[in-house]
């Protein structure tokens, strides 16, 4: 494994099993300032990041020992690091379980390099720098003048400490980390419910209810925590922050 990598180059761990393309990112992802790490299969994968703490994830859907579609849910358990799946051509079942599972974007084989790079860019700058390679616990995240300290298990609400429960503080997290994106009901639950949860599916509707009585200016008019219909909730960043 190579050496950490130097201050404000990006790392990206590539999850694939085809040497061919392997050899063609190291090259072509390299040549791009990227400093590359190679798993090659799911299990690898789950060991790698913990070590690597990429700030990226290229991660294939077919790979021996456990799929990209499990590991993927893996890795939403703990971290919001950004995850490009990489699908067989026309596998549109695989692009959405990939993005329900909590995949931030896809891209299909075969794809071409100025594509994919410019995509691992935009979802990289979607996340901020605290919450990649690491734990979602410890990461500070502050969105207008609401801010999450998940050491201290504090929010602070314009500007007076607030302790919410659990499942209440970890759904605010999980909006916050990733505040101006639309995040599907079924990723939420997944990641703040486990991928096991078989209960109502209200209980999410209800703790979003209790979050917007606590940080919108009037919960009967949310314009923080907005419904997009069909799809699931995002959080608004502020037009001044």
């Amino acid at each position: 494994m190579n050496a950490p990598a130097a201050q404000g180059i990006p790392t990206v761990l590539v999850v694939e099993d085809e040497e061919s393309f392997i050899e063609a990112l190291k090259v072509g992802l390299k040549r791009e300032g990227f400093r590359v790490e190679v798993a090659r299969d799911g299990l690898q994968a789950l060991d790698m990041f913990d070590i690597v703490k990429p700030d990226v994830v290229l991660l294939d859907v077919m790979l021996p020992k456990m799929s990209g579609i499990d590991v993927c849910r893996q890795l939403r358990k703990k971290s919001t690091t950004p995850i490009i799946m990489v699908t067989a051509k026309g596998a549109e079942i695989d692009t959405v379980v990939g993005l329900e599972v909590g995949a931030d974007d896809y891209v299909t084989k075969p794809y071409r390099l100025r594509e994919l790079t410019a995509r691992m860019r935009a979802v990289m700058r979607r996340v901020p720098t605290a919450t990649r390679g690491g734990e979602i616990s410890g990461s500070s995240i502050e969105v207008g003048d609401v801010a999450i300290d998940p050491d201290e298990h504090d929010v602070t609400i314009r500007g007076e400490s607030h302790k919410l429960p659990l499942k209440e503080f970890e759904l605010l997290h999980l909006l916050l980390a990733n505040a101006g994106r639309v995040l599907p009901r079924e990723t939420l639950i997944d990641r703040v419910w486990g991928i096991d949860y078989v209960g109502d599916t209200k209980t999410l509707d209800v703790h979003i209810k209790r979050l917007r009585s606590k940080i919108e200016d009037d919960p009967a008019v949310p314009t923080r925590i907005i419904t997009i219909r069909g799809l699931g909730y995002k959080y608004d960043k502020p037009r001044n922050a």
